[in-house]
């Protein structure tokens, strides 16, 4: 069981790190003056869940989940 709990932390360790490079990575959400003239219904702004800011954010919602579930497992001590 400490081998499973070690493979586990290593596994928590690696998202952590995924975790922070992929917020750091993603853009602001300031509007700007572009949300006064209209910007913001461009092509981009219509299809930003297909472009990699889009996939940025599917990635970190994900990976925050990971986080959580892998953070309560390590907390539950059910290895000794």
């Amino acid at each position: 069981m400490a081998t499973l709990r070690i493979v586990i932390q290593i596994i928590f360790i690696l998202i952590c790190i995924l975790l922070t490079a992929l917020v750091l990575m993603q853009e602001g959400k300031q509007a700007g003056l572009g949300a006064i003239s209209g910007a913001a219904e461009t092509y981009w702004g219509k299809n930003k869940g297909r472009s990699m800011e889009g996939k940025l954010v599917k990635i970190t919602k994900w990976l925050a989940i990971f986080f959580m579930l892998i953070s309560i497992i390590l907390n539950l001590n059910i290895y000794g």
